[in-house]
């Protein structure tokens, strides 16, 4: 519903890539790039590697996106603005965030799997805005490919979701992101990404712009980016009006005050980077520098004569709440301050606050304890990327166990807490043990049957409290011997469910005093359970160094050493084999935790113990 009169700038695309977790749109974005000549040959298109965009050391590490990403590449006279968004659900904020810059989207569907739980999220966003959505079904190489099945499931998944006559007349590209080859129909595949290109334009709306005059300027800040000469800069997409590099501008949000200033300089993306400009106008998306206080949903507007003929700040970006919450403080256990640069609350507190600049689903508040700060975001995922970027960055931490957000509903005043919808595939045989740990976390049945694609592998649908699924991953992939696959995605709030939820069944095996572990130490303690730790490490009273084969926790000796004396013992022939210890990650960790222990992280280690806090309360009880 455009006014009359308003131009169309013809000559741009701004699109999202949104999909499900691993069905391939970096590899898609890395096929688009190749084929608009971003590259000036072979040689730096193989010196870029794979998944250009996935540029952070973690997203390499660990094969998955995690921030939101900016390109632009230019086809027949068309500059396209790609954005390149994370699919899992605990970064929706980055995809919710990104839907405000752009005018369509492509929805990214593997040609076997199908439209996933997280598919089924991130459009639903994009329909509710409105947009034209072209499917790509991706992974059409594959062996096991359907892509007559994935179609129909993706149009029942429109309908499901209330999808415009106009949205569901969606037009479908056969690709693979892999070997940068797409067509319009599955057997009839073209040695190039033009007929992908060639559905962007003809499908995908320009941009509506009312009006280009200065005075109408109107631009959503979306993302921001860090300089290190430039300072902090907001990327935006110019809804209206436009933009003019030293202009002087004003940042404001509804009902709130302004805050003025000028533009040092101007930019539009091209290629990977960004070329300076001297304006922009509707429909590009712009980065800027100069306004130091930029945030995350400020309304760019001009302030040139006084901002007397100003137009109205946009409302802000709406970002879905919270479910998980956890506490990052000073590090106090007793082997604290030996490696890290960091290791004060002022420079944590410092470090957090300006990670909310550009995190938007993330909350910081402050606690009862001054060292202390509640830290609360979308999932376990969203919270321990986080606390590995600090630690790679010389932060020592105490992080405590992750807890679930309740919030009270107002109609009925009743406790709620948030539930997640989980699918998990397995090989039927482990089937059984799958829903047997469900069950025993309060777990609803909501679905379960034969996955249609000819292996032997069972779907099962599960709606769950969050709260059940911390530390579920751990077990359910020792349970199917890491062959199942989940996925989760948040459903709702509902009415709290009484009684504590059953975590893990085992102890922990504590350390008996500080010390240095010994291979004598060891030998006594590893009949006990499984041991973290090997010898020479240090270690300290009620650290935890192994996991007890029993439920309870039990203080066992390391650091014991042998008795030297010249009595020849008649067992001193009889070696014993020590065995290798569990390396844990960060996640495990986090998942391991149980409500009384807390994880000490430093920029090399992980240690867990007790939480010395409440260990004292239990000993207080006990005398009385």
């Amino acid at each position: 519903d455009v006014a009359a009169g308003a131009i169309s700038s013809d000559n741009i695309r701004n699109i999202a890539v949104i999909a499900h977790v691993d069905h391939g749109k970096t590899t898609l974005v890395d096929a688009l790039l190749r084929q608009t000549n971003v590259f000036r040959d072979e040689a730096q298109a193989d010196e870029a590697g794979e998944r250009v965009m996935d540029s952070e050391d973690q997203e390499k590490e660990r094969g998955i996106t995690i921030l939101a990403k900016n390109l632009a590449v230019m086809r027949d006279g068309v500059k396209i603005n790609i954005m390149d968004t994370p699919g899992h659900a605990d970064f929706g904020g980055e995809v919710e965030r990104v839907l405000n810059m752009c005018d369509g989207v492509l929805l990214v569907v593997d040609s076997v799997e199908g439209p996933k739980p997280q598919t089924r999220f991130v459009l639903d966003k994009a329909l509710r805005r409105g947009f034209k959505v072209v499917v790509v079904v991706n992974k059409i190489d594959r062996p096991a490919a359907r892509p007559d099945y994935v179609v129909d499931k993706v149009f029942d998944l429109m309908m499901e979701l209330g999808a415009s006559d106009e949205q569901i007349d969606f037009t479908t590209v056969f690709a693979s992101g892999l070997q940068g080859i797409s067509g319009m129909e599955p057997d009839a595949m073209e040695d190039d990404m033009k007929p992908l290109f060639d559905a962007v334009k003809d499908c995908i709306d320009a941009p509506k712009v009312e009006s280009t005059e200065g005075d109408n300027l109107q631009c959503l800040i979306s993302n921001i980016d860090y300089d290190n000469f430039k300072g902090k800069m907001g990327i935006a997409r110019v809804s209206n009006g436009s933009v003019r590099n030293g202009q002087a501008v004003a940042l404001q949000q509804p009902g709130k005050p302004k805050k003025t200033g000028r533009l040092s300089s101007l930019f539009v993306f091209d290629n990977l980077g960004k070329k300076e400009v001297d304006s922009a106008s509707a429909g590009e998306i712009i980065m800027f520098s100069g306004l130091d206080d930029v945030e995350i949903g400020d309304t760019l507007i001009t302030n040139e004569g006084g901002g007397a003929n100003a137009a109205e700040p946009l409302p802000p970006i709406a970002v879905e709440l919270p479910t998980v919450r956890m506490t990052l403080g000073v590090n106090k256990s007793p082997l604290a301050g030996r490696e890290g640069k960091f290791l004060t609350s002022r420079m944590i507190r410092d470090r957090l606050f300006k990670e909310l600049d550009r995190n938007v689903a993330l909350k910081v508040e402050e606690t009862d304890s001054a060292d202390k700060y509640a830290v609360s975001g979308r999932g376990q995922l969203h919270l321990t990327v986080l606390i590995e970027t600090m630690r790679r960055e010389g932060f020592e931490l105490e992080v405590g166990p992750p807890v679930v957000i309740y919030k009270t509903n107002e109609e009925t005043g009743k406790e709620e807490e948030p539930f997640e919808m989980v699918e998990v595939r397995v090989p039927e045989e482990y089937s059984g043990s799958v829903i047997d740990l469900f069950n025993t976390r309060n777990g609803e049945l909501q679905d379960m049957g034969l996955d249609d694609g000819g292996e032997s592998m069972s779907v099962i649908k599960y709606l769950i409290p969050t709260r059940g699924m911390l530390g579920l991953r751990s077990e359910m992939l020792t349970a199917t011997r890491g062959t199942a696959i989940i996925d989760a995605v948040f459903d709702s709030y509902r009415p709290k469910i009484a009684g504590d939820i059953q975590s893990r069944d085992k102890g922990s095996l504590l350390a008996f005093e500080d010390g240095t572990v010994t291979s004598f130490g060891l030998e006594n303690a590893q009949d006990r359970g499984k041991l973290f730790v090997k010898a020479g490490e240090d270690t300290y009273k009620n650290m935890i160094v192994g996991i007890h084969q029993r439920p309870g926790d039990l203080a066992v000796n390391v650091c014991k050493t042998k008795q030297l004396t010249n009595m020849r013992s008649a067992t001193k022939g009889i070696t014993v084999g020590i065995t290798a210890p569990i390396e844990l990650s960060l996640d495990a960790c986090v998942e391991y935790l149980a409500s009384d222990e807390i994880l000490e992280v430093t920029p090399s280690e992980f240690r867990m113990a007790k939480n010395p806090e409440l260990m004292g309360k239990k000993k207080g009880k006990g005398k009385k």
